[in-house]
């Protein structure tokens, strides 16, 4: 059987990798989950700079999910340099990394800083990030702001640019389009959903940043019904993700669209995830006498 999928020009032995910032960046889960398994690993957010991220409490459990408020905290480039690649080289998997930023600069910084290392395979850009210099608009709000944030990323990038986008728009074909119009090689969806908690017996918001990002597999029928509709409504391939747990999640959106999948929340309770994705895939096109995981793929 062939597992293996082309995405946007970079050879991937199989479709499965994971979600940024809830996996860490390989080495947080690699004592219980086997990286050599995974077509790609995709890490936390990386920004040019360290990001301290929201005062907590910023994670707190949801009917179906989770709702998390983390602030994309991480060290910043260098040290993911020094640290995380070094770490991820010593596996057969390709590395995505994950770019946020808070103004093109930021992002154009982080971009070229992390063209230096080779093993990177793709960047995928995260711009549900508030733009403060737009009085904190999300740049994947607005189409005509993601196709110039695209465009600048593009001219900088050695690499392949994946463009991550918000469900919290009202057509995501739209933004989809404003990506490919870009120049993006590929685009990812979904990002989580906003939403709020609330404490009734302490009578104040659950989280400290009073909204948070639903994840898990409350989002999944949503995000199934985006990653349709946006791969059909461009020509470059998507990424999809949003309430991935089983091999039969993937399955669903491979079909709808998606040409490679992430697993993201269904890590924190079951670490061994995505192996498990893996080999249910396996075992699928077993079952049905599948030869080539492409046949699948983008069938609806």
């Amino acid at each position: 059987m062939n597992l293996s999928v082309d995405f946007a020009g970079v050879k991937m032995k199989n479709p499965v990798t994971t979600c940024s910032g809830t996996f860490g960046s390989g080495m947080e889960f690699s004592e219980f989950a086997d990286l050599n398994m995974l077509g790609a690993v995709t890490t936390k957010g990386v920004a040019s700079v360290p990001w301290e991220g929201n005062p907590t409490p910023r994670v707190i459990e949801t009917t179906g999910g989770m709702l998390n408020a983390i602030g994309l905290q991480n060290p910043g480039v260098d040290v993911f340099l020094e640290r995380d690649m070094q770490f991820l080289k010593g596996f057969d998997t390709k590395v995505i990394v994950n770019v946020c930023g808070h103004s093109e600069d930021e992002y154009l910084d982080a971009v070229e800083k992390l063209n230096v290392e080779d093993a990177i395979s793709l960047y995928e850009i995260n711009i549900s990030c508030p733009n403060v210099k737009s009085g904190g608009i999300a740049f994947g709000t607005d189409p005509k702001m993601v196709e110039k944030i695209t465009g600048a990323i593009k001219k900088v990038s050695k690499k392949p640019v994946i463009m991550k986008l918000s469900p919290n728009v009202t057509d995501i074909k739209v933004m989809a389009q404003a990506a490919e119009s870009g120049g993006a090689d590929a685009i990812s969806l979904i990002n989580t959903l906003t939403g709020m908690k609330i404490d009734i017996n302490r009578r104040s918001f659950a989280l400290a940043n009073k909204t948070g990002g639903l994840s898990g597999p409350a989002i999944k029928p949503v995000a199934l019904r985006m990653v349709y509709e946006a791969s059909h409504a461009v020509n470059i391939p998507v990424l999809g993700m949003g309430g991935i747990q089983t091999a039969e999640d993937a399955l669903e959106f491979l079909m709808a669209g998606a040409t490679m999948v992430a697993v993201g929340t269904a890590n924190f309770n079951n670490p061994k995830a995505t192996e498990e994705v893996v080999k249910g895939i396996e075992a699928y096109m077993e079952r049905y006498s599948v030869d080539d995981i492409n046949d699948l793929i983008k069938i609806l």
